[in-house]
C-alpha cells in the first residue's frame, strides 16, 4: 500500500504570529506597481508597432502615388468655434439675428418652390416632345428619334 502525501499548512497560514500581514502588503503593491510597469511597457510596444506598420503603409502609398503621379491629398483642418457642452448656456441670439435667420429660411422655401416649378416644367417639356417625336413617327410609318 502506498502512503498519501499530506502537506501541512505553515504556521503563519493556521494563525502563526501574525507579523507576516506588512510582508504581505509589501509583496502586494511590488506585485501592482511589477504588473503596471508591464502593462506600460506592452502598451509602448504596441503603440510602437502600430506606428511603424502605419510608417510602412504610408510609405507604400507614396510610392503607389509617384508611380501613377497621384499628388497627396491636403487636409485642411479647420478650428470650429467650439460649442458649449451645456445648451442651457449657450449664447442667445439678438433680435436681428433671428430676422435674418427666418429671412433666410423664407428665400430658401422660396426657391425650393421655384425649383420644384421648374423640374416640372422641364418634365412637362420633355414628355410633350416625345409625344411629338411618337406621333409624327405614327404619321410617317417611321420609327422614332430614339429607335431608329
Amino acid at each position: 500500500m502506498k502512503a498519501k502525501h499530506v502537506e501541512c499548512p505553515s504556521e503563519s497560514a493556521v494563525g502563526g504570529d501574525g507579523g507576516d500581514g506588512e510582508d504581505d502588503k509589501e509583496k502586494a503593491e511590488e506585485e501592482e506597481r511589477e504588473r503596471q510597469e508591464a502593462i506600460r511597457e506592452a502598451e509602448e510596444r504596441r503603440k510602437e508597432k502600430h506606428r511603424r506598420m502605419e510608417e510602412e503603409r504610408e510609405k507604400m502609398r507614396q510610392d503607389i502615388r509617384d508611380k501613377y503621379n497621384i499628388k497627396k491629398k491636403e487636409e485642411v483642418v479647420e478650428m470650429a468655434p467650439q460649442e458649449e457642452p451645456n445648451p442651457l448656456m449657450r449664447r442667445k441670439k439678438t433680435p436681428e439675428e433671428l430676422a435674418a435667420e427666418a429671412e433666410q429660411e423664407e428665400l430658401d422655401d422660396f426657391t425650393k418652390e421655384e425649383q420644384q416649378k421648374v423640374n416640372s416644367m422641364r418634365c412637362t417639356r420633355n414628355f410633350l416632345k416625345t409625344l411629338k417625336n411618337w406621333n409624327y413617327s405614327i404619321m410617317t410609318d417611321m420609327p422614332p428619334a430614339g429607335l431608329r
